[in-house]
């Protein structure tokens, strides 16, 4: 079966060169010129992967991420005239995997979407699949949560991907670069500066003690120590 892809954009110029592109290709496609009518496709058309313009009316992109951001079956890859890193790093935290600025040469939005759905596809036996537990902290795999006591917490897949791999490999020190390839499995537009963001984020989640369980190992990356700390 063919992979789906949503292109959304309210520039039908911009629609039609990438579904053209993406249909030579043999993908199923489909588009939407707004972001109201983009959440609508994403419950009937079943996209693996969205192409995502971040101005547009009635809902904007960034909208759109953080109404799909629960959604890991979904892959994003945002497209924006803007260029600066935090527009970019903002995209990031809201959920989407991956970001380009227009103009784009439509052989690199190609290869992006090649590469995102391989990651999406990739096997995950290198990380546990059973229930990893420290004190209250709970993270299941199969399930893709995670739970402090009874409180469900709210990740992003990525949040979840990138606690899930540290806790998987206690005390394995990851530079940044692992980490941007592993969980997001490309050089993506925020580089290192993403892992460092998600991490940010993912400690206030977990908040105190918990948080402590995911150590930087300054000039080189992070580590999970779990056992370093009594969560009785």
């Amino acid at each position: 079966m063919s992979k789906k892809v949503l292109v959304v954009d309210d520039e039908p110029g911009i629609v039609s060169a990438i579904a053209y592109a993406l249909r030579r290709e043999g993908y199923e496609v489909d588009t939407a010129g707004d972001g109201e009518e983009a959440l609508s496709k994403a419950l009937t058309f079943h996209p693996n992967v969205m192409v995502l313009d971040v101005m547009m009316p009635k809902m904007s992109g960034y909208d759109v991420c953080r109404k799909l951001e629960h959604r890991d079956d979904i892959g994003i890859i945002l497209l924006t005239v803007k260029n600066d890193i935090v527009d970019k790093i903002v995209g990031l935290e809201l959920g989407a995997d991956d970001y380009m600025t227009k103009p784009f040469e439509i052989r690199e939005l190609l290869a992006r979407v090649k590469a995102l759905l391989r990651r999406l596809d990739k096997n995950t036996g290198e990380v546990k699949t059973e229930l990893i537990q420290y004190g209250e902290l709970r993270v299941h795999p199969d399930h893709r949560t995670a739970q402090l006591g009874e409180v469900l917490l709210e990740l992003t897949p990525k949040e979840f991907d990138l606690l899930l791999l540290l806790l998987s490999h206690p005390q394995r020190v990851y530079m940044r670069d692992e980490l941007l390839e592993q969980v997001w499995d490309m050089d993506y537009a925020g580089g290192t500066r993403t892992v460092d963001i998600h991490m940010q984020r993912l400690r206030k989640k977990l908040g105190d003690p918990y948080q402590n369980i995911l150590q930087t190992v300054y000039g080189i990356g992070y580590k999970a120590v779990p056992e370093a700390r009594n969560y009785s």
